[in-house]
């Protein structure tokens, strides 16, 4: 099991002053390894050489964005799978739903308080250290089948690899409610997980056809969102939504979730 001081973190920051804020608060916490990085190029050219355990960044950089960033990540073959997080003073919803959709731990202000940042660290080392769930569900997760619809590339990425690391082998990916459809008819899931937003059929839409069609009469459906603040409870349950999930999620939650559901169903 990891513990914060042999975390190798790598911080992409172009302000001096904001840096040292940063990297003050992690030694505070225990963390002895800070790299510090001003651009995202050389941030990602570092990471191949000498690989952290986890990125941090700012949203605007000389380079790249912050998006720009964990996007190049979550699309490598050697970095997809690093822990992200964001510090930035960016508002735009659009802009921090991009970071969110690519599976970022937190996204935190600036400036942040003590309280925010213990818990975005709270939430790295619970994905860092997060057991499998195999020695605590009733059926063997070699054989459980995952199907994930998103309409995020890199959002599907994320969600598949926690999903891997709780002990999930199998899967398969939609782009689209729609696209999902075909799934369903040609072999039994486990677990469903789908979006909210996605173009089309949105994840409500979805979830409703899966219970309507009888074709998965014993797969929990659990929604992914970053908007559960405008879901109401009756419109879950009346789509037969049996979890939801807040983006950026909990890890600690998030395995509680799914450990529930597979005992459950």
């Amino acid at each position: 099991m990891l513990a914060l001081e042999q975390l190798l973190i790598s911080l992409a920051e172009p302000s001096q002053v904001q840096a040292h804020i940063i990297t003050k608060a992690l030694e505070a916490m225990g963390a002895a390894q800070i790299e510090v990085h001003p651009s995202g190029r050389e941030l990602i050219d570092q990471a191949r050489q000498r690989r952290p355990n986890l990125i941090i960044s700012a949203y605007h950089l000389p380079d790249i964005t912050g998006a720009e960033l964990v996007r190049e990540l979550r699309e490598s073959d050697d970095l997809y799978d690093l822990p992200f997080i964001l510090i930035s003073s960016e508002t735009n919803p659009e802009r921090l739903e991009t970071i969110r959709q690519a599976g970022s731990l937190a996204i935190l202000p600036k400036p942040f308080t003590p309280e925010e940042f213990d818990l975005a660290m709270q939430s790295v080392m619970s994905f860092l250290n997060c057991p499998s769930l195999g020695a605590e569900v009733d059926s063997d997760m070699a054989l459980m089948n995952v199907l994930i619809v998103d309409d995020s590339s890199t959002s599907r990425h994320h969600i598949r690899q926690v999903l891997e690391k709780l002990g999930f082998e199998h899967f398969c990916e939609a782009a689209s409610s729609e696209a999902a459809i075909p799934y369903l008819e040609q072999e039994p899931f486990k677990l469903i997980i789908t979006d909210y937003h996605m173009p089309g059929m949105d994840g409500l839409d979805f979830a409703r056809h899966v219970r309507s069609s009888g074709l998965q009469p014993d797969a929990p459906v659990m929604m992914i969102t970053s908007d559960s603040d405008n879901i109401s409870k009756d419109d879950l349950e009346d789509a037969g939504i049996a979890a939801c999930c807040q983006k950026p999620f909990d890890m600690d939650k998030m395995r509680e979730l799914i450990r529930t559901l597979l005992n459950e169903y």
